[in-house]
């Protein structure tokens, strides 16, 4: 059972401000995330995309506001939980909240902060019957070992640049498979142009195939893979021969779990209150986009400005007898101290 003042549930770019925000307040936290990186939407969606409306900067890209946010919060070395859902959220008798993830790790936190955005993201697969049977056996979101597909016919969904680099990296070396195929609804990618270059040029030495199509089935007997049917770009039938299936269709944002812990919902968002964006339950807070309150915009900035009166908010709850003053990080000699400039 891991003790704390305060979990914050989503390491997206309100999630890490929330964790310099409560440092500011000198409250120690713990994030738990269910990627397998800090980031959330700008690492997932846009990490190459230009952001031009944070204060101060005026072009980031998406993985740049994240590489900045963690940066900042590197004073108060808040503690990473990656790849793990909560899945369990409920009161104890003392007053703090038991939270469990789907890999068992326990938290009892005084403060909880939901900073989940539209909810955890999970990668996506296909609504084609078979799946769920092949899925681990010849459909894969990332190959198991080195050598998973070497001699195989590998066939890559998507358009990113997780796919394109698949398919480089499938198609030659000692571990190469048998031949690679990338299939796409529609000729237009994602990814960034020059992997987009290459990946046309290796098409042009067959080193690989690419196939505009949408997949309507999977052919396969007894467990084992052999086919994708798909639509192709005239509406007509094609059939892929195919022993082994990479996924790498992105991320799909699902409400998952949060929707059973017992919280006040409207239309799948959390009410809060804007004096410290407190749900209402005691304790727990709810910043960025999965909460809901008139005048609310999605917005990165919003969210930011949120997430720092949640952090007074919770200052007043754990330390009643305290007062919490404004103290300003340009002048303030216990920020200083705090942020470890003195």
């Amino acid at each position: 059972m891991i003790e704390t003042e305060a979990l914050i549930i989503g390491a997206g770019p309100v999630g890490l401000f929330q964790a310099f925000q409560l440092g500011l307040q000198d409250i120690r936290c713990h994030v738990v995330d269910s990627l397998p990186q800090a980031g959330g939407q700008c690492v997932e969606l846009y990490a190459h995309k230009p952001i031009y409306d944070i204060p101060g900067i005026p072009l980031c890209t998406g993985q740049e506001l994240i590489d900045k946010l963690q940066l900042q919060i590197k004073p108060f070395a808040p503690a990473f939980h990656l790849e793990e859902l909560v899945s369990e959220l409920h009161a104890t008798e003392d007053g703090r909240w038991h939270v469990q993830t789907n890999k068992g790790t326990q938290f009892k936190a005084a403060t909880v902060f939901i900073a989940a955005g539209v909810g955890a993201f999970v990668k996506r697969g296909l609504s084609l019957p078979g799946f769920n049977e092949l899925m681990g056996k010849h459909i894969f979101h990332e190959a198991p070992n080195s050598s998973a597909f070497k001699g195989k016919h590998l066939l890559v969904l998507g358009d990113s640049d997780a796919a394109l680099q698949a398919c480089q990296q499938w198609m030659q070396g000692p571990e190469a498979a048998a031949s690679v195929t990338l299939v796409h609804r529609r000729n237009h990618f994602q990814a960034d142009p020059q992997a987009v270059d290459a990946m046309r040029l290796a098409c042009e030495m067959k080193s690989m195939r690419f196939v505009v199509g949408q997949p309507t089935g999977l052919i396969h007997a007894e467990g084992v893979l052999s086919g994708l049917e798909l639509m192709n770009a005239e509406g007509e039938s094609d059939i892929l021969q195919v022993d082994s299936i990479l996924l790498c269709l992105g991320l799909s944002p699902k409400l998952g779990p949060l929707g059973h812990w017992g919280l006040a919902m409207e239309r799948k968002q959390l009410p809060v209150n804007t004096e410290s964006f407190a749900t209402e339950a005691s304790g727990i807070f709810a910043v960025g986009d999965i909460n809901t309150y008139p005048g609310k915009k999605k917005l990165i900035l919003c969210g930011f400005h949120e997430a720092t009166l949640a952090a007074f908010g919770a200052s007043a709850l754990l330390r009643p007898e305290q007062k919490t003053p404004l103290q300003y990080t340009t002048t303030s000699t216990h920020l200083h101290k705090l942020l470890g400039l003195s």
